[in-house]
């Protein structure tokens, strides 16, 4: 149950019976919010709505909120309503109910946190995309795990969502490409080469070249047009990276489901047929030879080049027609996500979106921030030669898993990331991604505990009694939070919120823990108890899944 949705409808339904009693003149209402007041003494929920209504209704927002109140508490989950100036309508939640939940997240563990949608999305989600030029960076990591935890969230939600990988292989990068792995090849032959300074200098050039003259030496001495032999060498260089990328984003618990070759849109003649298409709705006009799409009709800051002077199509009007590829797959929602160069490419595309009819609340393009790599506080240079990281491959051999996807994940999207390494290698509470791991598997070893003792566990015969304590209704009514906290981070595309979620349950838990006895020689206070304690499991598990991070039972 996502409670600001039932508390909603109870509101709804508050005003229709009011209105029904006579209690209040009026036909119609503003849209109901549920809101989380400031503070904690102000209720678990609040909503505006007398004081929104009160113009409509010519009242005054209290005597509305006195009138809605009545009504409002006859629901089994509210425990009161208090009605304070200038017209909020304060709502708390009753232990009842919280009791109940506490059944519910037990009863459907796995489960718990997931909703269904009477009209589900089919939603793309296009992320790291990186140029397969080389190996992925620590930029990129964090667009993937940003990316595949959204994508788990949108699940979550209801949705249904495909992943999708971008393969720029085809212009300028993709043949300067060929042709740096060409004359490493030349030079692993004994030639003597001049290397040009806007070539690809990394290490990795030097084992793509051993890699094709091990596998196609026959192939490419038999080549006697170099345009052809360094477009072959370009493509057998992608095919290599490309490997090497999707085996690291598959060792990052990260499985796209789609990986699309740009070379198909021209292969397929869909760049020429997009060109075609924008032409014939008149959002392309001719000037020095070049054709340009007419963007400030649309909201960009000038027109944009799509075919230049000398007839070669821009990455532009390929990437239109990658989307309008996307389009024609019949998505609802298209999420673009790009790393923090592309910022100032949002408005052409999303012009371009608006020109072919395709509604705006229906591509988003978000951008994952820099990051920077903090070594005792100070940002440290990603450097191989050096020992310091280079790649997402070698931080997670440097971290793990886990902890790398946590801290990509833990800051919003928006914000530059500060990765602190000193922290992400420590095995203490200061580490977050330990402190939730350790959380989950001290529940586990108060189970083992309780078995040991005899303690057999039968969640139907808790008692509510046992739960009447503050930091006890605290952590009830954050557990009660989680699938709403599930769906706002999935609807917002703020996956930061649930890896924030998470760690103040652990925090709730802990101080829980430290004030009150789990096991005692009351059977019935050890039951409730460790049911309560089986909720942070599970809700902590869900949670963590979400993120793509591990739960040990055992640290």
């Amino acid at each position: 149950m996502i409670i600001k949705d039932r508390i909603k409808e109870i509101i709804e339904n508050s005003l229709k019976s009011a209105l029904q009693d006579g209690k209040m003149d009026g036909g119609s209402f503003p849209p109901v919010k549920v809101e989380y007041p400031r503070e904690e003494k102000f209720g678990d929920y609040s909503t505006p709505i007398a004081l929104e209504s009160a113009r409509i209704i010519r009242r005054s927002p209290i005597d509305i909120g006195n009138i809605l109140k009545d009504y409002i508490e006859e629901s089994d989950l509210i425990e009161k309503i208090e009605v304070v100036k200038p017209g909020f309508i304060n709502i708390f939640l009753s232990l009842e109910f919280l009791f109940h939940n506490m059944m519910t997240i037990i009863e459907q563990r796995g489960n718990y946190g997931k909703s269904k949608k009477e009209y589900s999305k089919r939603i793309n989600i296009e992320f790291v995309s990186a140029n397969p030029t080389g190996p992925l960076n620590i930029v990129s990591a964090r667009a993937a795990a940003i990316g595949d935890t959204l994508a788990n969230l949108l699940i979550a939600s209801g949705d249904s969502v495909e992943r999708e990988f971008y393969i720029n292989d085809y212009g300028n990068q993709f043949y300067l490409l060929g042709k740096s792995v060409l004359l490493r090849y030349k030079e692993l032959s004994g030639e003597s080469v001049v290397f040009p300074e806007d070539g690809y200098h990394g290490e990795y050039i030097k084992d793509i070249a051993k890699y094709l003259k091990e596998n196609y030496y026959e192939k490419i001495e038999s080549y006697d047009n170099l345009d052809a032999l360094i477009q072959f060498i370009a493509m057998k260089a992608v095919e290599f990276n490309v490997k090497g990328q999707r085996g690291d984003l598959e060792r990052f618990n990260i499985k796209f489901d789609r990986w699309f070759s740009e070379r198909t849109l021209h292969d397929d003649n869909k760049v020429e047929k997009t060109l075609r298409y924008l032409e014939s709705i008149d959002v392309i006009y001719v000037e020095d030879g070049k054709k340009i799409f007419r963007s400030t009709d649309f909201g960009d800051d000038k027109d944009r080049v799509v075919v230049r002077d000398d007839g070669r199509a821009t990455y532009f009007l390929a990437d239109i027609a990658y989307h309008m590829d996307k389009i024609d797959r019949g998505y609802d929602l298209l999420i673009d996500i790009w790393g923090p160069d592309h910022h100032g490419y949002i408005s052409r595309l999303a012009g371009a979106m608006k020109a072919v009819r395709f509604e705006s609340d229906r591509f988003r393009v978000l951008i994952a921030q820099q990051v920077n790599l903090m070594m005792n506080g100070e940002v440290t240079r990603m450097s191989k030669r050096q020992g310091k990281f280079s790649t997402m491959s070698e931080l997670i051999d440097e971290i793990g898993v886990d902890v790398a996807r946590y801290f990509f994940i833990m800051r919003s999207m928006d914000s530059h990331l500060d990765f602190d390494l000193v922290i992400a290698k420590r095995q203490s509470s200061e580490n977050p991604v330990f402190y939730l791991q350790y959380a989950h598997a001290r529940i586990c070893s108060i189970f083992r505990e309780a078995t040991k003792r005899g303690v057999e566990y039968l969640p139907s015969e808790s008692r509510i009694d046992f739960l009447d304590y503050s930091r006890v209704i605290a952590l009830l009514k954050y557990l009660a939070k989680f699938p709403e906290e599930v769906s706002d981070a999935a609807y917002n595309f703020e996956p930061h919120r649930m890896a924030v979620y998470l760690l103040k349950l652990a925090k709730l838990y802990h101080k829980f823990y430290t004030e009150h006895r789990i096991l005692s020689d009351e059977v019935e206070k050890s039951i409730t108890y460790l049911s309560l304690c089986d909720c942070v499991r599970i809700v902590l598990k869900n949670g963590l899944q979400l993120l793509g991070i591990t739960a040990p039972e055992r640290m």
